[in-house]
């Protein structure tokens, strides 16, 4: 599935955003996953959050790959 970033043009009806077209519950997911990453960030207070977000990036990426090689 093709990632379609917020266009801030959000829906609320049905069960796909017009705006981005992603559904309703994906976005709701993803809100919650940033919401507990920046949570993450304040709770341990990091001096370089850029470089911690770069390296999660990395890291979710490179398990992505793999667990999508495994299918």
């Amino acid at each position: 599935m093709k990632f379609s970033p917020c266009t801030s043009n959000c829906t609320s009806d049905g069960t796909f955003c017009q705006g981005c077209g992603r559904t309703h519950t994906e976005i709701r997911e993803t809100q919650a996953l940033v919401k507990k990453l920046v949570g993450h960030l304040v709770d341990y207070n990091y001096d370089d959050p850029e470089r911690f977000l770069e390296l999660t990036s990395i890291k979710a990426l490179k398990r992505a790959n793999i667990i999508l090689q495994d299918k």
